[in-house]
């Protein structure tokens, strides 16, 4: 692997989990009694950012020694271009095709760029994730995300 990018990425999304906690505090509290509002989901979002990332940082003193002897390899730009131009349209996608579907298209893309094969795991995985996340945000916790598009809901 690239030890090297492993650590700075890990470091780089350690600060975006810790602004993601410092952005949840500045959301309002909860209401009408109730301890889960809806500074949680971000909160929690930022945590896991950490510690998945200390994670990785930690895996990178694991690595294998052949990286130092100089064999370090060149970043695959291709699949980097691939993975930009997916996240770029899932952006601009975002609203019109709403969340649920935006979001299986964007992870089911991101897999075949990461592992070809295997379809039908890729596609369960982004449809569990995509529906999953919105069940939980919209249905349990009363918040709000892009609705599926006007010619899927009428």
């Amino acid at each position: 692997m690239h030890r090297m990018f492993d650590r700075t990425a890990s470091l780089l999304f350690i600060a975006v989990g810790a602004a993601f906690i410092l952005g949840a505090r500045n959301l309002s509290s909860t209401a009408y009694g109730s301890r889960v509002g809806p500074d949680i989901f971000p909160m929690g979002l930022g945590a896991l950012l950490i510690l998945l990332s200390l994670r990785l940082f930690y895996e990178t003193f694991r690595y294998p020694k052949k990286e130092e002897t100089g064999d370090k390899g060149s970043l695959d730009w291709r699949r980097f271009g691939w993975m930009l131009a997916t996240a770029l349209l899932y952006a601009l996608l975002l609203e019109t095709l709403g969340y649920v579907l935006s979001t299986f298209l964007f992870l089911l893309a991101g897999f075949r760029v990461i592992e070809r094969g295997r379809w039908w795991i890729s596609a369960l995985v982004a449809a569990v994730f995509s529906g999953g996340v919105y069940y939980l945000y919209v249905i349990v916790m009363k918040r709000t995300l892009p609705g599926w598009p006007v010619w899927m809901s009428g």
